[in-house]
């Protein structure tokens, strides 16, 4: 059953129009409607990306200029992310880089794309730290007639227009999915028919990772009458506060045997608190993580995480090729999702190798 669903490969390029709200339409993409595509095709993909991507700096005499505001540097995941931008707006690749990072601060990303718009770039890339409060700026980017991606987290506006499309993942899928692995994997372990006490230790409250990750975990364990959802906390998408979360939690509750932790910097918190509270994370709790960064991978092997949700950083060779689409005047679906998979402890050791972040 894990195997199965680890082989799987995720929602290739499945694009649907945004309502006002800017959600995604959930019934038209169930879990078993979810497609994956293993890392090994997306390191491929990422590589025809760049020599296609190389010749525009041949064919046009000026360089493309690019604007991108980062939420921070908060997790190994957001550091590949920023990585994977970078190393493709480069001018060999016909770019020419503004970089901000926004250190997790809404009004510093403000801030930057209204530097963006003065400096007069040809497209703004942003990775908002939160979902609401940008109707004003971008307001303003779209009378200076620049073009919006937003990437990773969505945002919430009365004005789809602001923005020319989005990239990333369907972070509520994500949750769905993290739930249907766990009760496969009750079933192999013949305790389906268990009570069974789950935690979730949630990311940045109001970021869409958090709201969509939360609302499909909610949603699916709420499918079996014998799953319990005990607790939820925030651990901020971080290390320490992930751990720090789980440490205040173990003070007065013990009684639990899944923790969902909606991303690997959390999740290794997470597992030195269980560690310090005499719980073997693993065994006594079984352990469903979030991103897919390669040291989720080695606590796989090591036996401290389970399975992991991947959330694929590498987003710079695609939004590259969109940014081409936009140059071109091609019209865009609103939403573009990334390729990603699920992954757990049958399959860990064999594909660490095939991790690039």
């Amino acid at each position: 059953m894990i195997k199965k669903l680890c082989s799987i490969l995720i929602m290739a390029l499945i694009c649907v129009g945004c309502s006002s709200g800017n959600s995604v339409d959930d019934s038209k993409q169930s879990v078993l409607e979810t497609k994956y595509k293993s890392i090994r095709e997306q390191k491929n993909d990422i590589g025809e990306e760049k020599n296609n991507t190389s010749t525009l700096s041949q064919s046009n005499e000026e360089l493309v200029k690019i604007g991108f505001c980062q939420v921070g540097a908060e997790s190994g995941w957001r550091n590949a992310h920023t990585n994977s931008m970078k190393e493709m707006f480069v001018e060999a690749n016909g770019y020419q880089l503004s970089f901000v990072d926004g250190n997790g601060d809404q009004s510093k990303q403000i801030e930057a794309i209204r530097s963006f718009i003065k400096d007069k770039v040809n497209v703004i890339v942003l990775a908002p730290v939160l979902e609401s409060g940008w109707d004003d700026v971008l307001r303003e980017a779209k009378n200076a007639n620049i073009p919006v991606i937003i990437v990773d987290r969505m945002i919430k506006t009365s004005d789809d227009s602001l923005y020319t499309c989005w990239v990333g993942s369907n972070f509520k899928a994500e949750g769905l999915n993290a739930v249907e692995w766990l009760v496969g994997y009750m079933k192999e372990k013949g305790k389906e028919n268990e009570n069974h006490k789950v935690v979730m230790l949630q990311g940045t409250i109001g970021a869409s990772a958090e709201t969509g990750r939360t609302a499909g975990i909610r949603e699916g364990l709420a499918k079996y009458g014998n799953y319990e959802l005990a607790a939820e906390m925030s651990g901020n998408f971080t290390k320490a506060e992930g751990k720090q979360a789980m440490l205040e939690y173990l003070k007065t509750n013990k009684d639990f045997d899944v923790l969902f932790s909606q991303n690997d910097d959390m999740t290794f918190g997470a597992v030195e608190a269980l560690k310090e509270s005499g719980i073997k994370p693993g065994t006594d709790v079984i352990i469903v993580s979030f991103d897919g960064v390669k040291d989720a991978f080695q606590a796989m092997i090591d036996g401290e995480i389970n399975a992991d949700i991947e959330c694929n950083p590498l987003q710079g060779p695609f939004v590259s090729e969109l940014i081409q689409k936009i140059l071109s005047n091609e019209k865009l679906e609103k939403i573009q999702y990334m390729y990603e998979s699920i992954y757990d402890e049958s399959v860990a050791k064999q594909e660490i190798v095939n991790r690039v972040y």
